[in-house]
């Protein structure tokens, strides 16, 4: 088979599409036939060895994909060949064929194409469990999305939404980025590049909300957008951090937690996969008839080959992408 080999931590060019020997699924395994891969900005600090967790070397990046089931592992009844299904795993992705642990993998709705399914894996499941889970998310609170025409950006507007948030705002850099969060379900877009960042977004906020600020704050950008967010928050509000996009970690002064009574907590969506596999499986049916029920769809802005992997990561490093991008897999 084909797959994506990283040999040395470096430069998501260095990588290379070879020709490997097609795996073999252990006991609590399936062999999946690759469909659609989902690239994310983690397969990137992944590949350069920033990321938290290093993949022995060589590997293939990748932590989402979508296929059919092509052999089963012992202790792997839960499916059968053939079965559709869409798989999160820590690295591996990026192949035509994918061996990924049962418990790690979601049956398809009937009618869902593979770009579809992979494209509503991770960046989903991280902002439900940041809405629902960490935020504590309550029908009519407002919601201030950062980073809104991102992965994890779009995918927390439409959730927020469909959970039956009030208001959902999302924070943008461009006119661009902008019609992104509106096609996505935002009530209001704010321009984060803006003069006096510190005071004008909680000023914009408050604006839109009838004096009242955000509920809960989505941050998968960091930076000083977080400082400003944090002075856009209601009284106990709840921000969520789940990335740092800008390549800035904020620092948070506890002082101000206190004296606005807001919380301010982190989010790793690969801790809930290891330690809690029913609980993200719940989570992913749950997205998945949501989807069925027209209420989320990921909003994908291009295909491309899987030959084309690090042209994907490029546009993701340059954030020259308004939704998701997808790599198509044509297994043999």
């Amino acid at each position: 088979m084909k797959a994506v080999v990283v040999r040395a931590f470096g430069p998501i060019e260095e990588a290379a599409l070879e020709e490997v020997p097609d795996p073999v699924p252990g006991p609590g395994e399936v062999l999946i036939a690759v469909g659609a891969a989902e690239a994310n900005y983690p397969d990137i600090l992944v590949m350069e060895g920033a990321y938290q967790i290093k993949p022995p070397l060589p590997f293939s990046p990748g932590k989402a994909a979508a296929g059919v089931v092509e052999a089963v592992g012992d202790g792997a009844s839960a499916f059968k060949l053939g079965d559709r299904v869409a798989a999160q795993v820590e690295y591996g992705a990026y192949a035509e064929k994918l061996v990924a642990p049962a418990a790690t993998c979601y049956p398809m709705p009937d009618g869902l194409p593979f770009d579809k399914a992979a494209a509503l894996g991770l960046v989903y499941q991280t902002a439900h469990f940041a809405l629902v889970d960490r935020a504590g998310l309550q029908p009519g609170d407002c919601v201030l999305v950062l980073g809104a025409s991102g992965g994890v950006g779009v995918a927390s507007i439409q959730l927020a939404k469909a959970l039956g948030a009030r208001t959902v705002i999302g924070g943008v850099r461009a006119a661009a980025d902008a019609e992104v969060a509106k096609a996505a379900g935002a009530d209001h877009t704010i321009g984060l590049l803006m003069d006096n960042l510190r005071d004008g977004l909680r000023d914009a906020v408050r604006d839109v909300t009838d004096g009242h600020g955000a509920d809960v704050v989505i941050d998968p950008v960091g930076g000083d957008f977080n400082a400003a967010a944090l002075r856009a928050m209601a009284w106990r509000g709840r921000m969520v951090i789940v990335g740092f996009a800008s390549g800035d970690i904020p620092t948070i002064r506890s002082n101000y937690l206190l004296v606005k009574n807001i919380a301010v907590s982190g989010l790793q969506w690969s801790d809930y996969r290891d330690r809690d596999p029913e609980w993200v499986a719940q989570v992913q049916a749950e997205i998945f008839d949501l989807y069925s029920q027209g209420k989320i769809d990921p909003p994908i802005d291009r295909v491309l080959p899987l030959a084309q992997f690090a042209d994907a990561l490029a546009l993701l490093r340059e954030g020259a992408v308004q939704g998701k991008i997808v790599l198509s897999v044509d297994a043999p």
